[in-house]
């Protein structure tokens, strides 16, 4: 959409943060409006930790239809919505929120843009052993997922046995109440053999701190060949953790499809269209300087296109 096609009908979503000129999703969002060919822009509020109940008033008052949630704001916001969905009372954070009657009503898509190009993978996933690297605000969307996806085992792996306790005892109370393990990083190796999938919530290999993996080269070689090695970090990409998994023959997911998945599923709550899959990715990886000649492959089926 041009400025000039701005119009007294045009209908506002955006993303609230602090800060918020970083992120991607306006770029990504508004290519997928124009495709759809809706009069409508999202554009970035940024919006102060002290400022956010009223910001929310203000968003109401202002006729905006729908908003995402970035950092700070993704579990200070839930007091402030109408309601919430009971994935978003598991994962103790909202992302999505879209406007209702009565008010907001908020979700978490992260949910879902994580679990997409899982689905297209050929697993049984209930007989599948889940390890997740991590046990920060990440690694609960990424356990809802998995309990989504009806995954047999699930195991938490971290350094700190207080803090794997502590996120254990708080998904008890959650609508996905799920048992899991927990083990520390030194339990790592026992587990890597018959581990199905493994994903990393840790920010390790992220920028600048590109050469760092939260597993060895040894390690990655414990896993089974069929396995698959998934890592939110979206920059670098691909990150080392997941050159290892590539070298290893591993089929391998990065945050950038998470990124675009959770970001489609947003566009048809607020839509009820379809959202152009491909064009999203297409721009976000433009945005990141990926372009076509990037090493990772998505293994996606075409159906994946349209969610």
């Amino acid at each position: 959409m041009t400025r000039s096609s701005l119009t007294g009908t045009t209908q506002v979503w955006g993303i609230i943060g602090y800060p918020v000129e970083h992120s991607l999703s306006p770029p990504m969002q508004n290519a997928a409006l124009a495709q759809l060919a809706i009069n409508g822009v999202y554009v970035p509020f940024p919006v102060e930790p002290a400022t956010l109940e009223s910001a929310i008033t203000g968003l109401w008052s202002l006729g905006v239809q729908g908003f995402n949630v970035t950092l700070p704001h993704k579990q200070a916001v839930i007091p402030y919505l109408t309601s919430v969905t009971d994935l978003s009372q598991a994962v103790g954070a909202v992302n999505t929120v879209w406007r209702v009657e009565m008010g907001w009503t908020g979700t978490n898509t992260d949910v879902t843009g994580f679990i997409a190009p899982l689905q297209h993978s050929d697993r049984d996933w209930s007989q599948a052993r889940v390890v997740v690297l991590g046990n920060g605000g990440a690694a609960r969307a990424v356990v809802a997922g998995c309990v989504t996806l009806g995954c047999a085992e699930l195991w938490l792996v971290g350094r700190s046995a207080n803090k794997l306790q502590n996120f254990v005892e708080s998904w008890q109370a959650s609508p996905l109440k799920r048992p899991l393990h927990t083990g520390l990083t030194a339990d790592l190796d026992a587990l890597l053999p018959s581990t199905t999938l493994l994903v990393n919530t840790t920010p390790i290999g992220m920028h600048p701190h590109v050469e760092a993996s939260p597993v060895t080269a040894q390690q990655m070689e414990l896993l089974p060949i069929n396995a698959i090695a998934y890592d939110l970090i979206y920059t670098p990409s691909p990150t080392q953790f997941l050159q290892l998994a590539s070298r290893r023959g591993l089929q391998t997911f990065d945050g950038t499809e998470m990124l675009v998945q959770q970001g489609a599923a947003a566009l048809q709550i607020w839509t009820q269209q379809p959202p152009p899959v491909d064009l999203m990715r297409q721009t976000l990886r433009a945005q990141l300087g990926l372009g076509t000649s990037q090493e990772i492959k998505y293994q996606l089926s075409r159906s994946n296109q349209d969610v």
